[in-house]
């Protein structure tokens, strides 16, 4: 999942690339037109996920390479955005839920239309976490021993459940979703995966 990124089905793409070396020629759509219609009959609210906010354009035009300029605005943008925390006050929730969640790919793909079901962070996708795991992601730091290496502070804990919640307030057009942010993950579900990289019996600090 990459919030910031629009999101095509193979149809839009491929109706994308034909419109756009027609220019929306008659009896074609536009590109936006194109990419529009294919999100007509996803789950309602998801024709919202089509519409950059202000992060996205600086990012999407910078191909994620912004200037030192544009990226310190985007992270002074971000910082600036409110961090919603959990009602209970704590920030290190129970790291078996955590676990789950990490595991969990689901949620903000076709066919993911489980009310009953949260979405889940899909860590492995992009992080090692535990000395266990065979298959994990290399395309964010490893994870493992995570808070083991870094101690328990509330400044420590506070930064990793913010980091989740908002990855861009702290490193401009990153790869990491926003999780907090756009409403992936929940604030306990964030309190959860804080309490996966940092309770002393999580597999993570093993």
């Amino acid at each position: 999942m990459k919030p910031k990124n629009l999101l095509l089905s193979a149809g839009a793409v491929t109706l994308l690339v034909g419109c756009g070396s027609l220019g929306g020629s008659a009896g074609f759509p536009s590109a936006e037109q194109a990419v529009a219609s294919s999100w007509q009959n996803m789950q309602p609210g998801w024709e919202k996920r089509l519409v950059q906010d202000d992060t996205q354009k600086i990012c999407s035009a910078a191909r994620d390479k912004p200037s030192k300029a544009d990226a310190e605005r985007v992270e002074k943008m971000n910082a600036a955005m409110k961090v919603v925390y959990p009602a209970s006050g704590t920030l290190i929730g129970d790291w078996k839920r955590g676990e789950a969640i990490a595991q969990s790919g689901y949620g903000l793909r076709v066919g993911d239309n489980n009310p009953n079901q949260k979405p889940g962070g899909n860590c492995y996708a992009c992080h090692q976490m535990t000395k266990q795991e065979l298959s994990y992601g290399t395309l964010g730091p490893g994870l493992n021993q995570y808070g083991k290496l870094r101690g328990n502070s509330e400044a420590i804990v506070k930064y990793t459940y913010d980091k989740i919640y908002n990855s861009h307030a702290f490193s401009a057009c990153s790869n990491m979703p926003r999780f907090g942010l756009n409403g992936i993950l929940q604030p306990e579900q964030i309190a959860d995966l804080v309490g996966l990289l940092m309770d002393p019996k999580s597999p993570v600090n093993q």
